[in-house]
């Protein structure tokens, strides 16, 4: 029981006619402890500032609240930012997940530097009159960084192609392209169009979305804290605000896994130190900062 909680007791007992000293023995509290008034100065800029970031990313933890303060330029211990998390009931609902046994797993080597391989997965979801869209998610595996979200109604093949066509135009062609066995991948035009433009296709495993797993953790962020985030009215609807939300990912979202740094800023910082200094950059494990090998 928290001195606070005992304190509150010791009213309680004292209003039903006990004294001071007998109400605080039987709750096992000081009378100086009973008497004490807090010195610490109310933590309402801070509060605020929590409940803002809460309100604009509410799958937001603590931790990653307490990132998006400090950048703002305010330095606050993270104990701190959890203990008013908690007095603002602001834990986030963690969602059931079914879990799999995958067997032993080999760890993937990751990419060298940015635009050399990238992942693609669709996801889906409804319109308020009951209709359906597609999204079809292209992520850089070294960076992180979106590279584009196409929303339609359908996205076959010829689609893909169309969107991957505009990219080449925009930003060139990885090396290497990770995806899964859906018929939108294993089309006849799709294979054609990766000899053409010497781009390898590299197929998972069926059943093993693990082996996929960058474009499919991006999947999870983007559902979690955009699909289910939203109600979309119209196809028009969801096309910008998926496209704002692409965005501030790209530009505003601290990573972990990229030592909190944005797909953006990570980007940057690459391709600084491969200007520079023109030596490999190795990639290390998941928590990936750059480092000169």
């Amino acid at each position: 029981m928290t001195p606070d909680a005992k304190r509150e007791h010791v009213g309680h007992l004292i209003a039903f006619g006990l004294s001071k000293r007998k109400a605080c023995e039987l709750v096992n509290l000081s009378r100086s402890a009973q008497g004490y008034l807090s010195k610490r100065l109310p933590d309402t800029v801070l509060i605020e500032k929590i409940k803002t970031i809460a309100g604009e990313r509410p799958r937001f933890g603590y931790r990653r609240i307490c990132l998006m303060v400090n950048l703002s330029g305010q330095l606050v211990n993270h104990k701190r930012i959890y203990r008013l998390y908690r007095e603002l009931n602001l834990a986030v609902r963690k969602r059931g997940r079914r879990k799999y046994f995958w067997g032993r797993k080999a760890p993937k080597e990751l990419p060298v530097a940015p635009n050399a391989r990238w992942s693609m997965d669709f996801t889906s979801d409804g319109l308020s009159d009951g209709g359906k869209f597609r999204t079809l998610n292209i992520i850089d595996d070294c960076t992180r960084e979106c590279i584009e979200i196409e929303v339609s109604r359908s996205l076959p093949s010829a689609s893909v192609i169309a969107t991957l066509n505009r990219l080449s135009w925009t930003r060139g062609l990885p090396k290497e392209i990770v995806v899964d066995n859906g018929p939108e991948f294993t089309s006849k035009k799709m294979i054609k169009w990766a000899c053409n433009n010497g781009v390898n296709l590299h197929f998972i495993e069926p059943g093993k979305p693990i082996q996929n797993a960058f474009v499919e953790s991006f999947n999870g962020r983007f559902r979690d804290e955009c699909l289910n985030a939203y109600w979309f009215t119209t196809l028009r609807d969801a096309k910008e605000i998926i496209s704002s939300w692409k965005k501030d990912y790209n530009e505003n979202r601290p990573h972990s896994s990229l030592n909190n740094m944005t797909p953006e800023q990570f980007r940057k910082y690459i391709e600084e130190k491969i200007a520079k200094q023109g030596e490999k950059i190795s990639l290390i494990g998941n928590k990936n900062l750059a480092e000169v090998s």
